[in-house]
């Protein structure tokens, strides 16, 4: 289907008005597939009707890449089925860069006034949807699936981007279910539920050079179940300097999620930090407001802040997370937090 599809795409892409590219009911498999602009076309339209199926080729940064487009539309009740579980047992078994190599599912790259709308990522590869470097990009009643355990699995990660609306929309996923990168700024998160998955997370930031800072981040009545996280923002220890600020979780609520509040900057997986000074990331003007649920650890709020940067203006709201082993607690290291109605004690 690629060929047909890039020709379309070249069709559309170069016609003088707004063109819309069908792909009918029915099973498609599909290779890689690269639309790029810019384009003459005012808007196109793609309406995913059937169900496209990817290759078993591990190798490959995306799936379907959209390249420097402006005003796209991906509408429709179709699907594009990943075909990940044919690979996630071999990438559990591999070093950690062959599994970021593996293809992800939807990448845009510099879109800008952008809807995709309706359509269902399955079984991802790697990260289902990314955004990168774009500008006012809307996902809108969008459902991604797949197993509790699948590998890198993020549903909708971003970086470098600005403008970008996640609404009314079910995740569930084996990683994040949002993820924010460095650069991210005026995000709106809004009616998500998310499960099986890892959260809703705030990078990890400070891990590479020249990273930009992020802000505006909104997240409001939102739903997570039986996630390993719920709200978490996340730096690595030693490494470079970032900042984070003016982020707010407001009304959500968790059913059975691990640990639902966290900041953590001693963030360090697969054991790779070699160093033990404190992250250089500074976080401020964060707040945590009604927030109800359950937990299946004690621990409800987890506030670990860089000893160097401690964090600034951190409140928390009415905090009422029931933990189903044991009293609630909360901990708070490097940081003064606003205190208002009833949260667990330790803080």
């Amino acid at each position: 289907m690629s060929p047909v599809l890039c020709k379309a795409w070249a069709d559309a892409c170069g016609s003088a008005e707004p063109s819309t590219i069908l792909i009918p009911a029915g099973k498609f498999l599909c290779g890689k597939t690269d639309l790029k602009g810019p384009c003459k076309s005012p808007q196109i339209q793609i309406q995913v009707l059937g169900t496209v199926t990817a290759p078993n080729d591990v190798a490959g940064e995306s799936w379907f890449l959209f390249d420097n487009v402006n005003n796209l539309n991906i509408n429709g009740n179709g699907v594009f089925d990943g075909q990940g579980p044919a690979i996630w047992k071999t990438v559990k078994s591999v070093a950690v860069d062959a599994m970021h190599a593996c293809m992800q599912t939807l990448r845009f790259n510099y879109v800008t006034n952008a809807l995709i709308e309706g359509i269902t990522s399955k079984d991802s590869k790697n990260f289902h949807f990314i955004v990168i470097g774009g500008k006012n990009l809307t996902f809108s009643h969008i459902t991604i699936t797949a197993a509790g355990d699948s590998p890198n699995t993020d549903g909708i990660h971003m970086g470098r981007a600005a403008q970008i609306s996640i609404l009314d929309s079910n995740i569930g996923t084996g990683d994040d279910c949002i993820s924010v990168g460095d650069g991210i700024s005026d995000l709106t998160v809004t009616n998500v539920t998310c499960g099986p998955g890892h959260g809703i997370a705030i990078g990890s930031l400070g891990m590479y050079p020249n990273e930009s800072p992020v802000k505006g981040i909104h997240v409001k009545n939102c739903t997570l179940t039986n996630t390993l996280n719920g709200l978490r923002i996340k730096s690595w220890p030693d490494r470079e300097v970032c900042d984070a600020s003016d982020i707010h979780f407001d009304d959500i609520i968790m059913n059975n999620v691990s640990f639902p509040i966290i900041v953590d900057q001693d963030y360090c997986p697969w054991n790779t930090c070699k160093n033990t000074g404190p992250s250089k990331v500074s976080l401020s003007d964060i707040s945590f407001t009604n927030i109800v649920g359950t937990s299946g650890t004690p621990e409800i709020v987890h506030l670990n802040c860089s000893s160097l940067h401690p964090c600034q203006n951190v409140q928390l709201s009415n905090i009422d997370v029931k933990s189903t082993s044991g009293p609630a607690t909360s901990v708070c290291c490097n940081v003064k937090p606003t205190i208002s109605g009833s949260i667990p004690p330790g803080c």
